[in-house]
């Protein structure tokens, strides 16, 4: 696996960015800035570390997919890491054989920096070379709608 980072200026405080991006105070700011990866993107339980959560999405043939994850580190406003470990098959979560293998383990960091009113949110992941033109082209993307509904 590869790290992937990306990095982007948001005119809005830390608190600001981190509750959009996570959707506590509304859901649907998280699903805003993911609807970029998939139009239904979801997730389902909390942000709590050492908590389960379910990224989750529709794929075109109606079939539910995504990811089982564990929130790894959790300090709000600062840094989220999520530990990606399995994968959902409609509604069956798989988390042992080949195609977890490759990936499993494989983590996603959120950092938090504020200055003088504008937040870098920093993001790190490990991904797999199969996904790495997929993300370096996808993620900046995904970070602009975040931008764009933080900022307002």
């Amino acid at each position: 696996m590869q790290k992937l980072k990306f990095k982007k200026d948001i005119k809005a405080s830390a608190q600001k960015v981190y509750e959009t991006m996570l959707g506590l105070e509304d859901k649907s700011t998280y699903e805003y800035w993911t609807a970029i990866f998939n139009p239904t993107s979801t997730y389902e339980g909390n942000w709590k570390k050492g908590s389960k959560i379910l990224f989750v999405g529709v794929d075109e043939n109606g079939k539910r997919g995504g990811m089982v994850s564990e929130i790894a580190e959790h300090q709000p406003a600062k840094f989220i890491s999520i530990r990606h470990y399995g994968f959902l098959d409609g509604d069956t979560e798989v988390t042992t054989g080949k195609q977890v293998e490759e990936w499993g383990g494989g983590h996603e960091n959120y950092s938090f920096d504020e200055h003088n009113g504008i937040t870098t949110l920093t993001v790190e992941m490990d991904a797999i070379e199969e996904y790495q033109d997929y993300f370096n082209n996808i993620y900046p993307k995904a970070l602009d709608k975040l931008k764009e509904i933080s900022e307002k």
